[in-house]
Parts: C-alpha cells; structure tokens; sequence
C-alpha cells in the first residue's frame, strides 16, 4: 500500500486539522493550473488527493491503519470535486455523479471462513427513456448562455485571476426545464429494480462496507458507487470478536476439579479440547487457527474457550452426602443439614 501519511508530509498520529492543512499547501502547489503541462506535478495531485480522501474520513482512515484499505481508485473529476470542496467552492469542470448507494446483505458466520457470493437486490435511478434523461423539453440558461458556468475577476494569493463558479440560476447544468417530461415528472430518472452477485470476501469485518464501483444511481456525470453493508446472523454456540470467536463452555463440579476431555463447536466441526484438573470458573483455553480469516490472507484468529462453571441447585441424596464428606475433608464450613429448609419454613410464617 501506498503511505498516504508520507505522501501527505504528516504523521500517523496526525488530528484531521493537521492532515487538512497539510492538503491545502500541497494541492496548491501542485495543482495542475499553477503547472501547465507538467505531468510529474499532475500525478503527484492526484497522490496528493487520493491519500487525503482516505485520511480525511475517519471509517476509511481506520481500515487503511488496519491494512484493510488498499489504494482507491480516483477519476481525474473526482479529485477536481474533492480539491473544489476543501477550497470551498464548486467545481464547474464535470456534471454531477449519481448517488452512492447502500444496501444490506445476510450471511451467516460459517459463510466468512472461505468468503461467499451472495445475491443482492435494490433499486436505483436510471435515465428515462422516454425522455433520454432530459428530463423534458430544455432550454438554453439565459444567465450562462447555457455554459453552465459564469465568470468574475478575483484578487488571489498569486495575483489577480479568472473565478469560474457554477451558475446560480441554472445550478451549473447550462439549461432550465421548459416542459417536464410526464413519465419522470421532469427528474430526468426513474426508478429501476436491480439484481447485483457480490463476493463477500473471507474474514469481511460487519463494520467495514464493500465498495462496488459504478453500481450506485446513475448521473449526468457517470454512476455513483453500491456499498454493501455485511449483516452476520447470530451464531447459536459462537461469539464473534474481530477475527477471534469465543465459546463459553459450562462444566460441572467434578469435571472441573477432576479434569476431562470435552469436544468444542468449530466452524468446521467439533474439536477436542483436554480441561486439566483444577480448571477454574473463567480460565480461557485458545485453540489457534481456528477463528476467522485475518485481513491479508494472514492466517486465522483463535477460538477462545472460557469456561463456566456450573453449580448444581438440586443434589439427590447420596450427592449431598459426598459433598458434605469432601468439604469434611479438605475444612470447608458447610450449613448444616436441614437449616435451609428450617429458614424457608420460618419465613413462611
């Protein structure tokens, strides 16, 4: 992976101020109005943008620290858009992209060992074809000309230059609606129902989302982006915490003082495990390699068994009477026999 704090200059315990101002020295310097056909200092602002796209949003920068984020993929429009918005205005260079998406897809915990292709089904806004996004009958923006774009002259920090903002009374799009469309009411989208396999990847953590490039609503200025948000079904014996589960493993009285050989719930069928005697309530045995995937293709967690041990409420006879000679045994004080059923009866009254 690229090392987006270095391309930025900062370090990796940068705040989001930092990190910002940091992007505003370097996007200035190197971008490609102040360096007319320098390709070096071109590439060097889409780095520049793609590393703080990344650091700037907390979810992504999390992933990226974790190593879970590789580097995005950028349009040369979206680090204009991205530059317009830090600086504070619109950029007039594309048309607008569709919306980003989001939907949700149900696996279940033995789906994230090898990683699945599921199925997802959502709807999103395409072009009318009745009206081939138009949106109806158009005419050219009295105010622009119908550029889309109006222009006026600034003072700078490096002398006195042309501002091009988007027009106020078209909103950038170079034209108004004279006639809606009836079949978009004048939208320029319908609605349509999609179907979409997506790859849910080993290990995929439910609080990261899977991007899919180019599945989101459809705009004058390309396709959006589909996030698929990853809802895991409660597992009947396991806990998930990150890659690791957890088992809680209930044991009696003499399993625990005597030690035994007990069989464990694995993603890929039961396992052994050996409690020796002594086994205390909330020991921990780990089993490694038999969690979930690591990111990276590094291996896999542990499975962690706690244990927990179960103290018996109701005891025949004969049980009662070894307990009592075990606790003469080792000079545990016990009650004695009868005084909880002397209490109860007492409190009755």
């Amino acid at each position: 992976m690229k090392d987006y704090y270095a391309i930025l200059g900062v370090s990796r315990e940068a705040t989001q101020e930092e990190i910002k101002r940091a992007y505003r020295k370097l996007a200035l310097q190197y971008h490609p109005d102040r360096n007319p056909g320098d390709k070096a200092a071109e590439e060097r602002f889409k780095e520049i943008n793609e590393a703080y796209a990344v650091l700037s949003d907390p979810e992504k920068r999390a992933q990226y620290d974790r190593g879970l984020l590789g580097s995005p993929e950028f349009r040369t429009e979206d680090l204009f858009d991205l530059f317009a918005q830090v600086f504070g205005f619109r950029s007039p260079r594309t048309a607008p992209r569709g919306e980003d998406l989001e939907v949700a897809v149900e696996v279940e915990l033995q789906d994230l060992l090898r990683g699945k292709e599921a199925e997802v089904a959502y709807a999103r806004l395409v072009p009318c074809e009745a009206c081939g996004g138009q949106g109806g009958k158009r005419v050219a923006c009295p105010t622009c000309g119908g550029r889309g774009v109006v222009e006026s002259y600034r003072q700078g920090l490096f002398g006195a230059f042309v501002s091009r903002s988007a027009c106020p009374h078209c909103r950038g799009q170079g034209h108004l609606l004279a006639e809606a469309c009836p079949a978009c009411g004048g939208r320029g989208r319908v609605s349509r129902e999609e179907r979409l396999t997506v790859r849910i990847p080993p290990g995929m953590d439910e609080n990261h989302l899977l991007r899919v490039p180019g599945y989101g609503n459809l705009g004058p200025g390309g396709p959006g982006n589909l996030y698929v948000r990853l809802r895991v079904q409660p597992h009947p014996q396991l806990e998930r915490q990150g890659a690791d589960l957890v088992y809680r493993l209930r044991v009696g009285l003499a399993q625990a003082a005597l030690g035994t050989r007990v069989e464990v719930p694995g993603l890929e069928g039961p396992l052994p495990l050996d409690l020796p005697p002594g086994t205390g309530h909330g020991e921990v045995f780990e089993l490694p390699g038999e969690g979930l995937p690591l990111p990276g293709g590094r291996g896999r967690g542990a499975l962690r068994v706690v244990v927990e041990l179960e103290v018996p409420k109701r005891l025949s006879p004969k049980a009662r009477e070894l307990l009592r000679a075990y606790a003469a045994e080792v000079g545990e004080e016990v009650a004695p026999e009868g005084l909880w059923e002397k209490l109860k009866g007492f409190f009755r009254r």
